[in-house]
């Protein structure tokens, strides 16, 4: 197993059109990264993303990702996991240079401090494949840089403390749905 676990067929594609369709409903606003040194945000990432919550999106959409994230966990990680963020909805824009720099997901939100970490990742593709260029998922668990598929629907999941990045998209959208699983602190 390289940095990836790939899932296909989690959701169908009328039910991926749905959370397209609920995703570009909402109001997106621009990420809000920045570097340790302080750089602006478009120098570790350029996105425009919203928050699928409870109860303003479909139930399905937390039960399907939830089951997910409790069998791939299950199978693969065998985290102590308590529960699952709720899901940010991303655009990745070629008009913006749309892109996010190699960085890690483990720790703890810095508003929340009382949240646990976020120990597993999940995002589902939700374009097709032919829709952008650039705009590659990669990984890097070990010496070896693993990229994700780019077929839509595609879930893939990974520890939080993996390094990853999305590459600048250069045509097109690149569209996807990211969720985090918490749980007490890695030991």
């Amino acid at each position: 197993m390289g940095a990836l676990v790939v899932w296909d067929g989690l959701f169908s594609p009328s039910e991926l059109d749905a959370i397209v369709a609920h995703g570009d409903a909402m109001r997106l606003a621009e990420a809000q990264v920045a570097n340790r040194d302080g750089s602006g945000y478009n120098a570790v990432r350029v996105t425009r993303v919203g928050w699928f919550e409870r109860p303003a999106a479909p139930e399905w959409i937390f039960s399907r990702l939830e089951d997910a994230v409790l069998r791939l966990n299950s199978q693969f990680f065998r985290y102590d996991l308590s529960a699952l963020l709720n899901p940010q909805y991303a655009v990745y824009d070629a008009g913006e240079k749309g892109h996010f720099d190699w960085h890690q997901d483990y720790g703890r939100d810095a508003t929340d401090p009382s949240r646990e970490p976020r120990k597993l990742t999940i995002s589902v593709q939700l374009s097709e494949a032919d829709a952008y260029d650039g705009c590659e998922f990669q990984a890097q668990g070990s010496h070896t840089v693993d990229i994700a598929p780019r077929t839509r629907g595609t879930l893939i999941a990974f520890p939080s403390y993996v390094l990853h990045r999305v590459t600048p998209a250069t045509r097109g959208q690149r569209k996807s749905l990211v969720g985090w699983a918490v749980g007490p602190d890695l030991r």
